[in-house]
C-alpha cells in the first residue's frame, strides 16, 4: 500500500542536486513521486523507508528517517515549477568555476557596456562575462588571470581593477561613487554659475552679436569659456576622442561636438569677425557652457539614484555575525567566525544569530527563519534539526555542530544569487544612445556634404558661408533637447512617484514597469499583516469562547512564542490566575494545573499522546486548516474544551489593490516558502488565481527565471530577506516600505507605506514617465529631422532663405523648453482610481 515518507536529507547544494536525488528515486518502480527539496525528501510509494535512505545514498547523498506526525500527501500540494527540479546555470556559487571580481572605471552608457563584456568575453579560459553598468563593475566565471581581464579592459578604452577581498571591495565601490557624485556636482554648479549669467547678459541689449565696442570682451569671454569647458567638461571630450579612436558614437560624441564646435565657429568670429558676413556674427559660447552643466546636473543626480546600488549585498553580508561562541575541551571561547571548520561545536543563546549552517546537538530554541523561509512563526529547533547563518534565535539556547561555512552557507548562495541577478539584467540601452550611434556619423556627413556644396556652387564668400553651413547644421543637432529628454522625465517622474509613496532607486526600473504583465507577490508580509492573530475561537462542553480565550491566555503568559503572544493579546480579561505545575511539551504545547485543574494547549499530536479524545472538533480542525489557519486546542482530562484559530491576516487593502490591477489585465501570481495549503487559502481569499508554494530563496528566484522562459515579464513583490534574489532576478522588484532592510535595497522600487495601492501607482507612474520620455525623444528628432535640412540650405534654391545662426540658436533653445516644459506635466500625474 502507497504513503508518504519523509526523508532529512544532507550534501545537496543547488538544483543539480536536486534533480538527481529526485531522478534516483522515482526511477524505482516501487514509487510513484518524489518531492525533492534542498533539505527533504517527500515519497509516495510502498517502498521501505531503509530502501530510500539507501537510493539516496547512491546517489552520492546522505539520509534519514524524519518524524512528521501527519506529512502532507503530495497529490494535495500544487507540483513545484520545472525551474525548480532542473539543474540552473552556473552561478558565482558554483565553486568548480573561480570568480573574479572587476571595479570598471569609465563608463558612461550601454554601449560601454557591452564593449567591456565582449573584451572580456573574447579572453582566453573566460566562460561568462557579466557587466552591472549601475554598480561599475564585472562578474567574470572561467579559469583565468586577473592580469588578463585587466589588461582587456584597459584595451577596450576602460581602467579595471581586480579586488578579491569583499570588504575591499565594498569599501572602493561607495568611495567611488561618493567621489563621482561629488566630481559631477561641483562641475555642474562651475558650469552653471558662469553660463546662467553670460546668457542673461548676452540677451540684453543682443550681445550676442559681435559688434567693434564688445570684440575685446568676447575675446577674453572666449578665452575663459575655453578653461570652464574643459574644466567642468573634459571627461565628454575625452569618451568621445575614445569612441572615435573605437570606430562608435556615443552621447558624450554628440555633446564634444556640438560645445566644440559652437565654441570653435564663436572664438573664431570673435577674432576674425571681417571674414564672417554680418548676419553670422552670432556668438554661442554661453549655449557650450550651459550644455555641459545641464548634462553634468542629469549625471550627478543619476550617481545618487545609484550610490545604493550595492547596499543589497552589504546588508546581507552584516547578517553572518563576525564572532562564534566555540565550544572546546577547555571549555567556551570566542573566535571569528572565517576560523570556523565542519565539525566544530558552537553555542547559541537567546538574541544570537547562526554564525554558519549546521546540525542541532543538544538543547532547544526558537530560530526565526523569515529570512529563509519567508514564515512569520519562529521554528522550534532540537537535536537532529538544520539551522542556517543568518538566522536569529529568538528564545532558548542550542548547542550545533558546524556542516557548512563560507561560501557554502545558504545565506552565502543567496548572497550570490542576489549578485547573478543583479549583473545578469540587460541594461535597458538609452534610446538616444543608441541612435547617437546613427545619429551623429549621419550629421557629420550631412554637415561636410551641405559645405562641400555650398563651397562649390554657393555665393561669395564660399569658405565663410561653408563654415556658416558647417556650424549651423552642429549647431542645431547640438544634444540639448536630446540630452534634456530622457533626464528631465526621469527626474520629474521619480520625484512624482515619491509623492505618490513610492520611491524608484532604479530609474531604469520605470521603463521596464511600462512592460510587464506578470506581477508576483510573496505572501507573508506582503499580502499578509505578517504576524498571527486570532481569528476564531470555539467552545466545546458548554465552554463559552471567551472563558476559552482566557484560559487559554493564562496558560500562555510569559511564553515568547509569537502564537502564544497573540492568544494573550486577543484576550480582554486581564486576570491573573494561579498556575501550578507548568511545563513545556516540546514542539505540541503546554501543559498546567489552573484553578485547581489540569489543562492542556496545544497541537492534535499533544492531545493523542495524553489520549485525551478530540473527535467533537475534528470537524472544525479540518476546516480551520483549509482556511490556512493553525488550530491550537485546549482540553482537561475528559476532553476537548476549546479550539482557537490563528492566522496571519490579508492586509485591509490587499484585495481591492489586486482588483485594480486584475482589471488592468495583469497576470496574478502568489510566491511564498509557505504550506501550499495555508498559500492557497490565502490566494483564494484575496483573489489570486495561481500559486507556487513551498519553496525556499533558490526555488524563488529559480520561479521567477520560469516565468521569464516563458516570455513574460514579471514584477516581484516582497519583503524578507528571502524575497532578495527573487527581487534581484525580476525585471522590477518592488519592497514593502516595512520590509527588510535587504529587500528593500535590493528593490528598484519601494512602496514607502505598506499598502498594495502603491504597486498600483508605481505602475500607474511608469508608464505616464515613459510615454511623456516618448515625447520628448520624439520631439526632439522631429525638431532635428526639419531643423537639420533648413540648417543645410535646403530651402535656399526655391525662396533664397538661409537658416541663419541666430535661428539655429534659438529652435536648439526652444526645443529644450518645451522638453523641460513637457516633462514638468509628470509633476501634475494622478494615477486613475486614487
Amino acid at each position: 500500500m502507497s504513503q508518504t515518507h519523509v526523508l532529512a536529507l544532507e550534501g545537496l547544494s543547488c538544483g543539480h542536486c536536486i534533480k538527481r536525488v529526485k531522478e534516483a528515486l522515482e526511477q524505482r518502480t516501487d514509487v510513484e513521486q518524489a518531492d525533492v527539496s534542498l533539505q527533504e525528501a517527500r515519497v509516495l510509494g510502498a517502498a521501505p523507508d531503509s530502501d530510500l535512505i539507501a537510493t539516496v545514498e547512491q546517489a552520492g547523498y546522505h539520509a534519514t528517517v524524519k518524524t512528521d506526525p501527519k506529512p502532507e500527501p503530495l497529490t494535495a500540494a500544487e507540483p513545484p515549477p520545472e525551474a525548480l527540479t532542473t539543474e540552473p546555470a552556473a552561478t558565482p556559487a558554483d565553486d568548480t568555476q573561480p570568480v573574479h571580481h572587476l571595479l570598471i572605471s569609465g563608463m558612461s552608457c550601454a554601449s560601454c557596456v557591452s564593449r567591456v563584456e565582449q573584451a572580456l568575453q573574447q579572453v582566453s579560459g573566460v566562460q561568462q562575462a557579466r557587466v552591472n553598468l549601475g554598480e561599475r563593475s564585472a562578474l567574470v566565471l572561467g579559469d583565468v588571470t586577473p592580469e588578463a581581464l585587466t589588461a582587456a579592459v584597459d584595451r577596450a578604452g576602460y581602467k579595471a581593477e581586480a579586488i578579491d577581498d569583499e570588504q575591499t571591495r565594498r569599501a572602493r565601490q561607495q568611495q567611488s561613487a561618493r567621489d563621482a557624485m561629488r566630481r559631477f556636482s561641483w562641475q555642474a554648479a562651475l558650469a552653471l554659475l558662469f553660463g546662467v549669467p553670460l546668457m542673461i547678459w548676452g540677451m540684453v541689449g543682443d550681445n550676442m552679436m559681435l559688434t567693434p565696442a564688445n570684440q575685446p570682451l568676447w575675446r577674453g569671454l572666449g578665452g575663459l569659456t575655453l578653461i570652464v569647458m574643459l574644466v567642468t567638461g573634459s571627461h565628454f571630450y575625452r569618451s568621445a576622442f575614445r569612441s572615435l579612436r573605437l570606430g562608435s558614437a556615443t552621447m558624450d560624441t554628440l555633446v564634444a561636438l556640438g560645445t566644440g564646435t559652437a565654441w570653435l565657429y564663436s572664438m573664431s568670429v570673435a577674432l576674425w569677425p571681417d571674414f564672417f558676413p554680418l548676419p553670422a556674427r552670432h556668438l554661442y559660447f554661453e549655449a557650450s557652457v550651459m550644455i555641459i552643466g545641464l548634462i553634468n546636473l542629469g549625471h550627478a543626480l543619476e550617481q545618487r539614484a545609484r550610490q545604493r546600488a550595492s547596499q543589497a549585498l552589504e546588508r546581507l553580508l552584516d547578517l553572518t555575525p563576525a564572532q562564534a561562541c566555540v565550544i572546546t575541551p577547555e571549555g567556551e571561547k570566542s573566535v571569528a567566525v572565517s576560523d570556523v571548520t565542519p565539525g566544530t561545536r558552537i553555542k547559541l543563546v537567546t538574541g544570537d544569530r547562526v554564525p554558519v549552517d549546521g546540525q542541532v546537538v543538544s538543547g532547544e530554541a526558537w530560530l526565526n527563519e523569515a529570512m529563509l523561509t519567508g514564515e512569520a512563526i519562529p521554528q522550534t529547533k532540537h537535536a537532529g534539526d538544520t539551522v542556517y547563518a543568518g538566522t536569529q534565535v529568538q528564545d532558548g539556547m542550542l548547542h550545533f555542530e558546524a556542516r557548512a561555512i563560507g561560501s557554502r552557507t545558504t545565506l552565502a548562495r543567496i548572497i550570490n544569487l542576489v549578485r547573478q541577478a543583479q549583473s545578469s539584467k540587460p541594461d535597458i540601452g538609452r534610446l538616444a544612445d543608441r541612435i547617437s550611434a546613427v545619429f551623429v556619423p549621419v550629421v557629420v556627413l550631412i554637415a561636410l556634404v551641405s559645405g562641400a556644396v555650398w563651397y562649390l556652387v554657393g555665393p561669395q564668400p564660399q569658405l565663410a558661408y561653408t563654415l556658416v553651413i558647417v556650424t549651423t547644421v552642429l549647431i542645431i543637432a547640438c544634444p540639448c533637447a536630446l540630452g534634456l529628454a530622457t533626464p528631465m522625465s526621469i527626474i520629474a517622474g521619480v520625484g512624482r512617484a515619491a509623492e505618490l509613496g513610492v520611491l524608484v532607486r532604479d530609474a531604469d526600473a520605470l521603463q521596464r514597469a511600462s512592460t510587464l504583465d506578470t506581477l508576483v507577490f510573496d505572501k507573508t508580509g506582503t499580502l499578509t499583516r505578517g504576524t498571527p492573530d486570532v481569528v476564531e475561537v470555539l467552545g466545546y462542553r458548554d465552554w463559552e469562547a471567551t472563558r476559552v480565550l482566557q484560559a487559554a491566555a493564562q496558560l500562555e503568559q510569559g511564553s515568547h512564542h509569537p502564537l502564544a503572544k497573540a492568544i494573550v493579546a486577543a484576550a480582554s480579561d486581564g486576570r491573573a490566575a494561579a498556575i501550578a505545575q507548568f511545563r513545556t511539551i516540546p514542539g505540541k504545547g503546554v501543559c498546567a494545573t489552573v484553578d485547581d485543574s489540569t489543562l492542556w494547549l496545544g497541537n492534535t499530536a499533544l492531545l493523542e499522546e495524553k489520549g485525551i479524545d478530540f473527535h467533537a472538533a475534528e470537524a472544525d480542525i479540518t476546516r480551520c486548516a483549509q482556511q490556512g489557519a493553525t488550530p491550537v486546542l485546549l482540553a482537561d482530562a475528559e476532553g476537548v474544551l476549546g479550539l482557537i484559530a490563528l492566522r496571519d491576516r490579508l492586509r485591509p487593502e490587499s484585495h481591492a489593490a489586486l482588483q485594480r490591477l486584475r482589471q488592468q489585465g495583469y497576470r496574478l501570481v502568489m510566491l511564498t516558502g509557505d504550506h501550499p495549503q495555508t498559500a492557497h487559502a490565502i490566494a483564494t481569499e484575496a483573489g489570486i488565481d495561481e500559486v507556487i508554494a513551498g519553496v525556499l530563496p533558490e526555488g524563488k528566484a529559480q520561479a521567477i527565471s520560469h516565468l521569464q522562459q516563458q516570455g513574460r515579464r514579471v514584477m516581484m513583490v516582497g519583503d524578507g530577506i528571502n524575497d532578495a534574489p527573487a527581487l534581484a532576478q525580476a525585471e522590477v522588484g518592488v519592497a514593502m516600505g516595512g520590509g527588510s532592510d535587504v529587500a528593500v535595497e535590493t528593490a528598484a522600487i519601494t512602496l514607502m507605506r505598506n499598502d498594495l495601492h502603491g504597486v498600483v501607482d508605481a505602475l500607474a507612474m511608469a508608464q505616464a514617465t515613459l510615454r511623456n520620455l516618448r515625447q520628448n525623444l520624439l520631439g526632439a528628432f522631429i525638431y532635428n529631422s526639419l531643423g537639420i535640412p533648413l540648417a543645410a540650405g535646403v530651402l535656399y534654391p526655391f525662396t533664397g532663405l538661409l537658416l541663419n545662426p541666430i535661428v539655429a540658436g534659438a529652435a536648439m533653445a526652444l526645443s529644450s523648453i518645451t522638453v523641460v516644459s513637457n516633462a514638468n506635466r509628470l509633476l501634475r500625474f494622478t494615477p486613475a482610481g486614487r
